[in-house]
């Protein structure tokens, strides 16, 4: 399914899932993405090049994968 994503500004680390999170409309929906990563979360904060690196993993997850819920939880390789 061929989905665009609209992000917000707020990409952010979340102690609570351990994990860098953000926010987008999919299809006038809000849904949080959680980006599940060794390597990304020793850092403690992300340059522009690699917010667009995992921008760029959402848009594949959606590509790939159907939209349930407002959550997506993306495993990616440390």
């Amino acid at each position: 399914m061929n989905q665009s994503i609209l992000f917000n500004d707020d990409l952010a680390f979340d102690q609570q899932q351990d994990c860098w999170r953000l926010s987008g409309l999919v299809a006038g929906q809000t849904v949080t993405i959680y980006f599940h990563s060794l390597s990304l979360s020793r850092l403690s904060e992300i340059d522009n090049c690699t917010k667009y690196d995992v921008e760029e993993v959402a848009e594949l997850w959606l590509e790939n994968n159907e939209l349930e819920g407002n959550e997506i939880h993306i495993k990616m390789k440390s």
